[in-house]
């Protein structure tokens, strides 16, 4: 995903990735709302609404079934598509754009100058760029190198993960799977077709080196252990295991290398929102890298990447905590878990802890005024189409309803929409190329003082 977005400001991107292939393993499952307009705004939807499965919003926080709020986004749903199909969809995305990913390529150290990088592969390689941006999940090699501190909790709890054949009929394994499932939600077949399912089951205790995959007779064992039976399972695809471990990088940044992704935090995959967080991690800092690397980020706006996303992070750390406790066995978690059902029943209590998981909430901070500002916006029908579909270039925009505004001296990096939305309660915005209002008015001389925030300086200035 970042490499998509630097390359669509012009930026030589190369990825190093350590497996020489793309792995089969499905860790995550979908994407939520703000990830589908994501893709939305780069126009890149269609591809995934072709290998996706639309679901209807609801039940998602700590597995309490309620029925779907109304939700300010023109995408009110979840598209399920295996993390390895999304893989391959951005990497298809970023190669057509013009980035090089090299596979089978290991960093193993990296050191830097006021001008720059080096980055030492395993094989010997040596590396000179800008920047470095370490994505490279919960033992980030690059956080190591960097030094930074990872503090949280260890795993305290561990689920396996596999796709294998079951040998029972589908209506016998519904309806164990629904009985085990009253008390224990870290259990479940999901089936894929042809006879193959997606089986998590809980594990017995925690493994010392979680790299190392469970056996499939750990895997029998489990299952009849939560279950009473194996279900016939036979022929896995792959077997995998996952901890709760809850960590938040306590930097994004020290100098010219960076982190995105599971590299600055890692948590529980209770709501389904670690790859979404990943994604959007990489839509905020995109823009913002390649502004420094062109030359024309003001002060201070590379630096924005850490102080707006870590606190998003911060607050999924928080979620998922509190979702595992609601998830607990024990009588007092019970209890609790009671309560918040009963203060889902409210529609506002049951929007705010949804609207956190998809992501649609998030404000940052760019100022006070109009209630939409740090706000992103949600998919608007214009009198001459839809708003995203200006957005795919990944630049700025000014969606002017007044015809009076200008942008000129930016128009580089901002497009101007003179255009009109009944949906849109405002003389003018100007969004940042993540699609979150900057600015909001219908005077020139304001728009003028506000852009350079952003955008830098006016051209020629």
């Amino acid at each position: 995903m970042l490499a998509a977005e630097l390359r669509l400001h012009g930026v030589d991107v190369l990825v190093l990735d350590k497996d020489a292939e793309p792995t089969r393993v499905v860790r995550a499952l979908g994407l939520h709302a703000r990830s589908i307009e994501v893709m939305d705004q780069r126009g890149l939807l269609e591809r995934f609404l072709a290998v996706g499965t639309k679901h209807p919003v609801g039940g998602y926080f700590a597995a309490i079934p309620k029925p779907a709020p109304a939700l300010d986004t023109t995408h009110p749903y979840t598209l399920a598509i295996p993390q390895p199909t999304i893989d391959r969809i951005l990497a298809e995305r970023a190669a057509e754009l013009g980035a090089e990913i090299r596979r089978g390529a290991e960093v193993v150290g990296l050191s830097q100058d006021e001008r720059g990088v080096d980055v030492e592969l395993a094989d010997g390689t040596r590396l000179r760029t800008g920047y470095v941006v370490g994505c490279d999940g919960g033992r980030s090699t690059v956080r190591k190198l960097l030094g930074i501190g990872f503090p949280g909790e260890p795993s305290q709890v561990e689920t396996l993960l596999g796709e294998m054949h079951v040998g029972d009929a589908p209506d016998r394994v519904n309806a164990v799977q629904n009985e085990v499932r009253k008390t224990e939600k870290r259990f479940g077949l999901m089936p894929l077709g042809d006879g193959a399912y997606r089986v998590v089951v809980p594990a017995d205790g925690v493994a010392e080196d979680r790299n190392v995959p469970p056996t499939f007779e750990e895997f029998r064992q489990r299952l009849i252990v939560a279950a009473g039976t194996d279900f016939g399972v036979h022929s896995p695809r792959w077997l995998s295991r996952f901890g709760d471990a809850t960590r938040l990088a306590d930097r994004y940044q020290i100098d010219r290398v960076l982190l995105a992704g599971d590299a600055a935090h890692v948590h529980p995959p209770l709501g389904g929102q670690g790859l979404n967080l990943g994604v959007q991690d990489a839509f905020n800092l995109g823009w913002k890298l390649a502004g420094e690397i062109n030359g024309w980020a003001p002060a201070g706006l590379l630096e924005s990447y850490e102080t707006e996303r870590r606190p998003v992070a911060a607050a999924v750390l928080d979620s998922t905590r509190a979702q595992g406790v609601l998830m607990s066995l024990d009588a007092g978690p019970q209890a609790l878990r009671r309560l918040f059902s009963e203060l889902m029943d409210f529609e506002d209590v049951n929007r705010l802890l949804i609207e956190r998981i998809v992501a649609i909430s998030i404000r940052y901070d760019v100022g006070e005024g109009h209630a939409l500002l740090g706000r992103r916006l949600r998919d608007l029908e214009l009198k001459g189409g839809r708003l995203y579909s200006w957005m795919h270039e990944g630049r700025g925009l000014l969606l002017d309803q007044t015809g009076r505004l200008s942008v000129d001296g930016w128009d580089d990096r901002v497009d101007h929409v003179v255009d009109v939305s009944e949906e849109l309660d405002a003389p003018a915005v100007l969004l940042r190329p993540d699609g979150h209002v900057a600015w909001v008015g219908s005077d020139q001389a304001d728009l003028v003082s506000h852009l350079p925030r952003w955008f830098g300086r006016r051209s020629g200035a």
